[in-house]
């Protein structure tokens, strides 16, 4: 028996009903992750006779997407310069030496973000080098997030060039379903903007972000709610949003390497041995998702500050008050799965004046320690004698989190710190906030100079 499956060109929009044996992808570039290219393929399109159709059992009813721009800030420099269309281009360089992004062409010679630029540049000399110009790429954003908006008011931002989209309810607004008013909206960014987007379909965001990444760049793939399960299975942990570096060896360790073996286990055990997290790895193993796409939550900054019952000048007293704060943030943004570029320090004086220092980061960060270290170097010259009665850190200009703290060639210790850090989410994840803590922290201590 056949199984009825629908098929959307990507060329003409042309959406129709087509009958398979299989739901299959046009080609190796537009397969869902696992399928292999032995299945039988589609015809071209019998409108417009293009070969990149896209078909699947649940097209017509999926309404949950993530879109992600291709390689956004090496895309807007060569769309600014087209002599470098097809050179290889790398974002980054400055005081910490590190890779901010790549272009695909840089990445086929193994060049990747957070990658050392020395170690860069010995994987591809002739790479063109630009400094980031983050005011232009937010620019950028902006426009992209606007086409966003017209084909669904329900966008929500991830970071500068991605976001989830729910489009569910505006097939009569479009007169075409989800699948089509996406593969439109794609087609704006590239010729409108000027830079590729790729698409994730599914049944939640969960499988929306993960399926985005699947068919890169120009891509548009789709996990229906039938396949979900056995198509995660084979995958590595390290797929699930949330599970970093830290996780994903303390899973290896444990013996669990795929995420099939997490269909393994149940909820009760995955919680035991990981807390809060365990139950987030239950329910995304078997690919279910409860979050909404809620655009009036859109966070743009997370912070903590409190208010002392006595006025402080001292700058020891005030560093001192400054470090349970920055592990605050610190855990907001870890549960909330940010991380933040740019940190802020906020003061208010005895006689109720405001003052916020901030500094933008080459490199967003996740870490208590670097808002810490930031925090307190921009506190020094505000420490001159006023007195404060309220002290507070925030980080803002959110991305995700896999972007967070990279090797920094300048501070070799740094990936030991974060280490360090993450180690000690993991016992208080098991123990409790307070089952361990600096000595910075300890009442009544004195905070030292951080290292």
């Amino acid at each position: 028996m056949t199984e009825a499956t629908f098929q959307l060109c990507r060329e003409c929009f042309d959406f129709r009903p087509s009958s398979l044996n299989q739901a299959v992808r046009p080609d190796a570039g537009e397969m869902t992750h696992g399928e292999s290219s032995e299945k039988p393929q589609p015809s071209p399109c019998p409108r417009c006779h293009s070969p990149r159709i896209l078909q699947h059992p649940e097209l017509d009813r999926l309404s949950i997407a993530h879109i992600d721009c291709d390689a956004f800030y090496a895309s807007v420099e060569k769309r600014d310069d087209p002599e470098l269309r097809d050179k290889p281009v790398v974002i980054g360089g400055g005081r910490r030496g590190v890779v901010s992004a790549a272009c695909y062409v840089a990445r086929i010679y193994g060049v990747r973000s957070a990658m050392p630029m020395f170690k860069a540049l010995k994987a591809c000399p002739d790479a063109v080098v630009i400094r980031p110009d983050m005011a232009k790429y937010s620019r950028v954003g902006k426009e992209i997030r606007q086409l966003m908006l017209e084909a669904t008011p329900q966008v929500e931002p991830i970071s500068i060039d991605e976001a989830f989209l729910d489009l569910n309810g505006t097939e009569r607004l479009h007169g075409a379903p989800p699948s089509v008013t996406l593969a439109r909206l794609v087609r704006r960014i590239e010729t409108e903007i000027g830079v590729t987007a790729s698409i994730g379909l599914s049944y939640n965001k969960f499988l929306a972000k993960l399926s985005s990444d699947l068919d890169k760049p120009r891509g548009f793939a789709v996990i229906g709610e039938a396949e979900a399960v056995d198509l995660l299975a084979p995958m590595s942990v390290s797929k699930i949003w949330g599970v970093g570096k830290a996780l994903n060896s303390r899973l290896a360790a444990d013996g669990v390497r795929v995420i099939g073996d997490l269909q393994r286990l149940d909820e009760i055990t995955l919680a035991k041995r990981y807390g809060s997290m365990g139950s987030r790895l239950f329910r995304f193993a078997r690919g279910q998702d409860n979050r909404t796409v809620s655009p009036e939550s859109e966070t743009k900054s997370i912070s903590a500050e409190t208010t002392f019952l006595e006025d402080h000048t001292d700058v020891r007293t005030l560093e001192h008050e400054l470090w349970p704060l920055c592990e605050t943030v610190s855990r907001r943004l870890k549960k909330q799965e940010f991380s933040g570029r740019t940190v802020t320090l906020k003061l208010r004086t005895a006689d109720f004046k405001i003052v916020t220092r901030s500094r933008t980061l080459n490199a967003p960060t996740q870490l208590a320690e670097v808002l810490y270290r930031v925090g307190t170097e921009l506190l020094e010259p505000e420490a001159d004698g006023r007195a404060y009665r309220l002290i507070g850190i925030g980080a803002s200009e959110l991305t995700d989190p896999r972007d967070a703290d990279p090797f920094d060639l300048g501070d070799p210790d740094a990936s030991k710190r974060a280490d360090l850090e993450r180690a000690v989410d993991a016992v208080r994840d098991k123990l409790g906030r307070d089952a361990l803590a600096k000595g910075r922290g300890w009442s009544g201590g004195k905070a030292p100079k951080p290292d």
